[in-house]
């Protein structure tokens, strides 16, 4: 009797050690369980800080798109630069990060943008634009007082006007000058029909178009004026005008369209087959056509071979005739006249299987 009652006390501790085990286990477990559980909270919640408006309103963030993942705030603002462009709305930096990389950095004054509310939706849509001719977003930063960072790549090569002026030998050749063009075309296509709502690029000109390796073109600025407030976003166009890019509609127009983007392409495509500026609008107030005298005159004598580059003479005249005709009817003074991107690109793409 003894032994039995002491077999019932040896299996009952037994069994409260291995309850006791258990509980200990399971404890364990739950602890454990509930770190990671904190630990997932945290890097979810550092992951939607990156697009927290009132957070990046409040404090000052960056916001990091594909390119610009391993990009911190130091990155951007500590980074030692040079300043390689003003307008009237911003200022152009390039900025020398460690490691021999280099970023392109647009500051938007606050007093040429609206609130962080009212531009972020704009910001998150050109974060995700990517296309072999599009200057991409990394990154966007916005400061506690208004004051606002576009992040980009840097193209050494710089841009397309300083190519043109500067009359190298490449920009003389017709396989660099076909290049260019058929890729601002197809960059400008992606803008217009590639996207589920059409982005107007608004100041599309020779300086904001930007050279890589092997003359590949990148169009930069697309969309920028969406970001500026009404009378920046005037400004802008006050500017393109002096520069020659106003098309003739945007005398009695306040906001740019796709046609007018059509009229700027026009304008490029003459000054890379020329090598010559458009008229300054400035110095010539009453104009609204900015085509340069010698086109003009061309155009009233039917004198085409006036017009293009003496370096082009290798090519055949037929070829050339053909892109200058095309860039024309994109600067056609009626905004009804000129054709769509989609027709451009064929066009070109058939002159490119011809020359």
């Amino acid at each position: 009797m003894e032994k039995k009652h002491k077999l019932i006390l040896i299996v009952t501790l037994s069994s409260s050690f291995v309850l006791f085990v258990l509980i200990l286990l399971i404890c364990f477990c739950r602890r454990k369980g509930s770190a990671r559980d904190e630990s997932w909270d945290k890097e979810a919640n550092s992951e939607c800080k990156e697009i927290d408006v009132e957070e990046v309103e409040m404090k000052g963030d960056l916001i990091r798109f594909e390119g610009g993942e391993d990009l911190t705030c130091f990155d951007i603002l500590d980074a030692p630069g040079e300043v390689i462009g003003k307008s009237s709305y911003g200022t152009l930096y390039r900025a020398n990060l460690l490691g021999d990389s280099v970023l392109l950095l647009r500051f938007l004054r606050p007093a040429c943008t609206g609130k962080v509310q009212d531009v972020m939706q704009v910001v998150q849509v050109l974060g995700l634009i990517r296309h072999p001719n599009l200057v991409p977003l990394s990154g966007f930063y916005s400061g506690p007082s208004g004051e606002k960072l576009l992040v980009h790549p840097f193209y050494r090569r710089g841009n397309l006007a300083q190519f043109i002026r500067d009359e190298i030998g490449d920009s003389h050749k017709w396989e660099v000058i076909f290049k260019i063009s058929i890729g601002i075309a197809r960059g400008l296509d992606y803008l217009h029909t590639g996207l589920q709502k059409p982005i107007i690029h608004g100041n599309l000109k020779s300086k904001n178009i930007l050279l890589g390796k092997n003359y590949q073109p990148f169009i930069s600025d697309f969309g920028l004026y969406l970001l500026l407030n009404p009378t920046a976003s005037q400004e802008m166009l006050e500017d393109a005008a002096i520069e020659g890019y106003k098309a003739p509609e945007l005398t009695k127009m306040k906001e740019s369209s796709t046609q007018s983007d059509i009229y700027n392409l026009g304008v490029i495509l003459l000054e890379l087959v020329t090598g010559k500026e458009p008229i300054n609008g400035k110095a010539n107030p009453d104009q609204d056509f900015y085509l340069p005298n010698s086109i003009r005159n061309a155009m009233v004598n039917r004198r085409m071979s006036d017009i293009y580059l003496t370096g082009l003479s290798h090519v055949r005249e037929d070829i050339i005739i053909k892109f200058v005709e095309l860039a024309l009817v994109c600067c056609s003074v009626g905004p009804s006249e000129r054709p769509d991107i989609r027709q451009i690109c064929k066009k070109l793409e058939e002159i490119g299987t011809k020359s």
